[in-house]
């Protein structure tokens, strides 16, 4: 399966959906979680942007609720999605620290 193209909203859109492997969340509580794990502050205009084009793709749904807030949660698109795109990058952090260490 190959990684889809983010394009130049990659880094939100990863961050939303590593946030969203931890379970359901609305867009507050991702903001929140996405600063915990990474020192990131997303703003609320790249926040929803990213999560429209997320649940455009199938990456992410809408959980129903009877609540104002919309929480979110991963598809099995989105799961399958993260995976990979975190082992290709798992692959390519090992291989640049292993030359870090083999040039010193």
């Amino acid at each position: 399966m190959s990684v889809p193209d983010f394009g130049r909203f990659s880094d939100p859109a990863l961050l939303i959906l590593a946030s969203l492997a931890g379970g359901e969340k609305h867009g507050y509580s991702m903001m929140e979680d996405i600063e915990a794990i990474s020192g990131i502050k997303l703003g609320p205009g790249t926040l929803y942007g990213a999560l429209s084009r997320l649940e455009e793709h199938g990456f992410i749904e809408i959980v129903e609720t009877t609540d104002r807030r919309k929480p979110y949660k991963l598809t099995a698109k989105g799961l399958t999605t993260l995976e990979s795109t975190l082992e290709k990058m798992h692959s390519f952090t090992q291989t640049g620290l292993k030359r870090l260490g083999d040039s010193g």
